[in-house]
């Protein structure tokens, strides 16, 4: 919703700078200031979206601990605000697969989320991927898919198992590499 209200706002903006004069200021050379209705407001200040600050300090605080354990042991990551585990683990190497990309189509990024009061937090699993869970080998009541577990500030601390193998319908014993 906020994306179609931005779109429409520079569809607006542009409309209008098409069709508003160009007006040169005088007495000021080489710098060109486009003048309308809609940038005057601004009193030529302009905007970004880049954030300010302290990036090292603000960064690190947009990340969460995540543990993921598998049959050669534990491995702790750093892991974005926002990211799904999947595309955490392919950025980690660590070995899980999902072979549909994230689109909700295989079962093969299966993770079993190790504390309940962690799965608790998590959102619900939609009715798709309850559906891609029913195929999932070695399922429990903690099960999800890591396509579908993103990373949120409440969720640090995760610990998540990599059950021992995986159902890929499509190539069985095909290893597709991260992205």
């Amino acid at each position: 919703m906020l994306i179609s209200k931005i779109s429409r706002l520079g569809a607006q903006t542009f409309k209008g700078l098409s069709k508003a004069p160009l007006r040169i200021g005088p007495k000021r050379p080489f710098s060109f200031v486009l003048q309308n209705q809609y940038l005057e407001p601004l009193n030529y200040k302009f905007f970004s979206t880049t954030a300010t600050g302290n990036s090292q300090g603000n960064e690190e605080n947009q990340k969460i601990s995540v543990t993921f354990f598998d049959k050669d042991g534990e491995q702790e990551i750093k892991v974005p605000v926002g990211m799904s585990m999947l595309e955490a683990a392919h950025e980690n190497d660590i070995e899980l697969e999902g072979a549909c990309e994230g689109s909700l189509a295989c079962s093969t990024c299966h993770v079993v989320v190790m504390d309940v009061e962690q799965y608790n937090k998590l959102e619900d699993p939609t009715d798709e991927e309850n559906d891609m869970l029913d195929l999932a080998f070695g399922l429990t009541e903690t099960s999800r898919l890591g396509c579908q577990v993103i990373a949120k500030p409440e969720l640090d601390g995760l610990r998540l198992a990599l059950p021992a193998a995986t159902r890929n319908f499509a190539v069985d014993g095909f290893k597709p590499k991260p992205h």
